[in-house]
């Protein structure tokens, strides 16, 4: 179980897209002082890890209800992903507008920009595909790691821009975005297999 925890935590950890947060929230909050950067991280991650952890558990109601057999969404899913991938590699990703009344940690910071349509759609997955009890609790486990260790790096929003800078951020979001598209593709693949199947 220790090596599944490990490998579902990477890979949310990376479909978090966590250093394209990161951009985004420098570029949102550098009017703000220290202290305000810590309050919205915090909000950041709890609004992330409540939305997260609802849609990883409410894969199979949602598949049933609509009766969209899994493959079908994982096809969907994987190309949806795909296209952000490719949108964090090429660079030209936008984050959107927020309202003047917006809580924008909320909302841009936790959707759509850090759980989008992708990142949905895999969680979705993710949750219906874990089989036993025991694996869906590892994969919650390896889902709010991973949240928490995006909250922690936009905790540490104004070190971590101090020790990398803005090219060392461009690079980590462009290898985000290649993991993303590998895990894209192993998605639309299982898809198809099944379909084939």
């Amino acid at each position: 179980m220790t090596s599944l925890f490990v490998s579902l935590y990477i890979k949310l950890f990376f479909l978090l897209t966590p250093f394209f947060v990161l951009s985004v929230f420098l570029s949102m909050t550098e009017d703000m002082d220290v202290a305000g950067q810590h309050k919205l991280a915090v909000r950041t991650a709890t609004a992330v890890l409540v939305i997260s952890q609802v849609l990883y558990f409410a894969g199979n109601p949602i598949f049933s209800t609509l009766g969209i057999t899994l493959d079908g969404f994982r096809v969907g899913s994987g190309s949806l992903l795909f296209l952000s991938a490719v949108s964090l590699v090429s660079g030209k990703r936008q984050r959107p507008e927020t309202g003047d009344d917006a809580d924008v940690a909320v909302v841009p910071l936790a959707i759509p920009i850090t759980v989008g349509p992708a990142s949905i759609g895999t969680l979705l997955i993710l949750g219906a595909e874990l089989g036993s009890t025991t694996q869906r609790m590892v994969g919650a486990g390896s889902l709010l790691a991973a949240c928490l260790t995006v909250g922690v790096l936009l905790f540490s929003a104004s070190a971590v821009k101090r020790v990398i800078g803005p090219m060392g951020l461009s690079v980590l979001t462009k290898i985000t975005g290649l993991v993303l598209s590998a895990m894209a593709a192993q998605i639309v693949f299982t898809g198809v297999k099944g379909f084939l199947a």
